[in-house]
């Protein structure tokens, strides 16, 4: 699937403050109270939502550790899950 590619101008306001147009908070999955991260690499800004951006931080910094505990496929992962379950409501 080919990303899909929006231009979009906004004002910047006294105080710094751009409206993100509405078909790009969409795109981002953010409503109001959510937040964005900037990113700037080589001189283009990226705005992602905090959330997701965070998510995939955590995954690319644990990548490989399940694998060192056992946990290799999807269905390893929903066993232990049970059983801390268990485990916590004994």
């Amino acid at each position: 699937m080919v990303n899909p590619v929006f231009v979009n101008d906004a004002r910047v306001m006294a105080k710094g403050q751009v409206t993100i147009p509405k078909n790009i908070r969409t795109f981002l999955g953010v409503s109001t109270g959510d937040r964005v991260t900037f990113i700037v690499e080589d001189g283009v800004v990226k705005v992602v939502n905090s959330a997701v951006y965070a998510l995939q931080r955590f995954q690319k910094e644990m990548q490989g550790e399940g694998e060192k505990v056992g946990l290799i496929t999807d269905e390893d992962v929903a066993n232990w899950i049970t059983n801390a379950r268990k485990e916590e409501n004994e």
